[in-house]
């Protein structure tokens, strides 16, 4: 199954660039916990997705996820990963605003995009 190394391969691209940070998703905003023991509360105003990748299962669609790169207002540049639809009760309606994938930031992965449409 290629789709967990593909995410993995684009995690790491997105490393690579500069997204060193992993974000976790609360109801009501991103959560980042530093390695200085800090932990900084993003509000959706707070930061910018700048892309979007979403995967979908190639058998199984519970095995979607999305990939959103994000950086804060004030530059902390960071990756947050999300099954596909599985959080949008829990969240706020700002968050699930700004969260929505139906954007012309998302990309969609090449060898999937048969399957996908």
């Amino acid at each position: 199954m290629d789709e967990p190394d593909t995410l993995i391969e684009t995690l790491e691209e997105l490393q690579a660039q500069g997204y060193t940070y992993d974000f976790n998703m609360t109801a009501h905003a991103l959560e980042l916990h530093k390695d200085d023991g800090i932990c900084l509360t993003l509000s959706p105003e707070d930061f910018d997705i700048i892309k979007v990748y979403r995967f979908e299962g190639m058998t199984n669609p519970s095995d979607m996820s999305i990939l959103y790169a994000i950086e804060s207002k004030d530059g902390l540049k960071g990756t947050l990963v999300s099954s596909y639809g599985v959080y949008a009760d829990a969240m706020s309606n700002e968050m699930i605003k700004k969260l929505d994938t139906r954007s012309s930031l998302i990309v969609h992965h090449p060898e999937e995009d048969d399957m996908a449409h």
